[in-house]
C-alpha cells in the first residue's frame, strides 16, 4: 500500500510539473507575440482622444504615444482634450514638436476644457483646428522665471553665503542676495528668447501679423469667446463640434467611435519588456497556480521638478 501511496503522489507531482512548464510555455508565446507586435493595438477605425492635463513637463511616454498614434492606420484622427495651466517651457515645446509631426500623418484637433493657459494653450496651437468652451480660460500667452529672494531676511538673522564663481554671472540670479544689474539683464534675454519663440507660434499657428501677436500675447488671459473674437480659438463648443470639423473640413469618416489612448506606464513589478499587458497575462498565470491575487503597480509622473525652470505660462 506503501508503494501505491507514493507512486500516485509521484505522478500528481509530474502532472504539477507538466502543467507548470505548459504553463509556462504558453506565457512564452504569448510574451514573444506582444513583443513583436510591439503596442499595435488591435482596433477598428476610430478617432483617438488623448487627455493632455495638469502640468505640462518633458513627458516621454506621452511622446510615445502620440508616435504610436500616428503609425497606427487604424486610428483616422485624433482629438487632444487639452486641461493644463501650463508647465515647463521645454516640455511645451516638445509636446508640441511630437503633435506637429502626429497631424502631418492624420488631423489633428484640441477641445479645450476649463483651462488651456500658456504650455497649455500652446498644445493648443499644435492642433489644425481648436475647439472652446465659452467660459474656458485661455491664452496667459508668455513666460516666467521665478525665484525666492531670502536676502533681507538673512541679512536680519545674520547670515552670509560665501561663493566663489568661475564668471559673476554662473548661478545667477541667486535667492541669497539681491541680483545685479547684469544677472538681470541676463535673466530677461533668457525670458524674451523664450517669449519670442512662444510668440512665433502664435504668429505663425493662427495666422496673425506681428504685431496682433504681439499685443495679444502681453500676458492675460481670455475667455473662450474672447480668444474666438480674438482668432485665438477657431470656435465654441465641445467634441461635437470637434468632430463635426473633422468629418467636413478633413472628410473622417462620419460615425466613427471616439476611443481614450493614455501612455503606457512602465509596469514596476515586470518591468518595460512587454509594457503594462504582458505584465497583466503573466500576473493573472500567477495567480492561477499560486490561488493568490498579485497586483500590479503603475509608475506615473507625478509633482514638480525640484530645479527651477522657465515657466512658459
Amino acid at each position: 500500500m506503501s508503494f501505491d501511496a507514493d507512486a500516485i503522489t509521484d505522478r500528481r507531482r509530474l502532472k504539477r510539473r507538466l502543467f507548470f512548464w505548459r504553463f509556462a510555455a504558453v506565457i512564452a508565446v504569448v510574451l514573444a507575440i506582444l513583443a513583436a507586435v510591439g503596442t499595435t493595438r488591435f482596433h477598428h477605425a476610430q478617432i483617438a482622444r488623448v487627455e493632455i492635463t495638469g502640468i505640462i513637463t518633458d513627458d516621454r511616454d506621452m511622446q510615445d504615444l502620440l508616435k504610436q498614434l500616428g503609425d497606427d492606420h487604424s486610428v483616422k484622427a485624433v482629438i487632444l482634450s487639452i486641461d493644463s495651466p501650463g508647465g515647463t517651457t521645454t516640455g511645451a515645446e516638445a509636446l508640441y514638436t511630437r503633435v506637429r509631426q502626429l497631424a502631418a500623418k492624420k488631423p489633428v484637433v484640441a477641445t479645450l476644457g476649463t483651462v488651456a493657459a500658456s504650455g497649455g494653450y500652446i498644445a493648443a496651437l499644435s492642433a489644425d483646428h481648436i475647439v472652446a468652451r465659452g467660459n474656458t480660460l485661455t491664452g496667459s500667452i508668455g513666460v516666467l522665471f521665478e525665484w525666492p529672494q531670502f536676502a533681507g531676511l538673512m541679512e536680519k538673522l545674520g547670515i552670509e553665503v560665501q561663493s566663489v564663481k568661475s564668471a559673476p554671472l554662473k548661478a545667477e540670479p541667486a535667492p541669497y542676495h539681491k541680483p545685479s544689474p547684469e544677472a538681470l539683464a541676463a535673466t530677461r534675454d533668457l525670458v524674451t528668447s523664450s517669449y519670442d519663440w512662444f510668440i512665433g507660434l502664435v504668429q505663425e499657428r493662427r495666422k496673425l501679423d506681428a504685431a496682433t501677436a504681439k499685443k495679444l500675447g502681453d500676458g492675460r488671459v481670455y475667455t473662450g469667446w474672447q480668444a474666438v473674437q480674438n482668432k485665438l480659438v477657431d470656435e465654441i463648443g465641445g467634441e461635437d463640434e470637434a468632430v463635426k470639423w473633422l468629418t467636413t473640413a478633413r472628410k473622417v469618416p462620419a460615425g466613427l467611435p471616439v476611443e481614450d489612448w493614455a501612455p503606457e506606464r512602465e509596469d514596476a513589478a515586470y518591468g518595460s519588456f512587454t509594457g503594462e499587458a504582458a505584465g497583466r497575462v503573466l500576473a493573472a498565470g500567477i495567480e492561477a497556480l499560486a490561488g493568490k491575487t498579485l497586483q500590479t503597480k503603475r509608475l506615473t509622473l507625478d509633482g514638480l521638478s525640484s530645479v527651477w525652470h522657465p515657466d512658459a505660462r
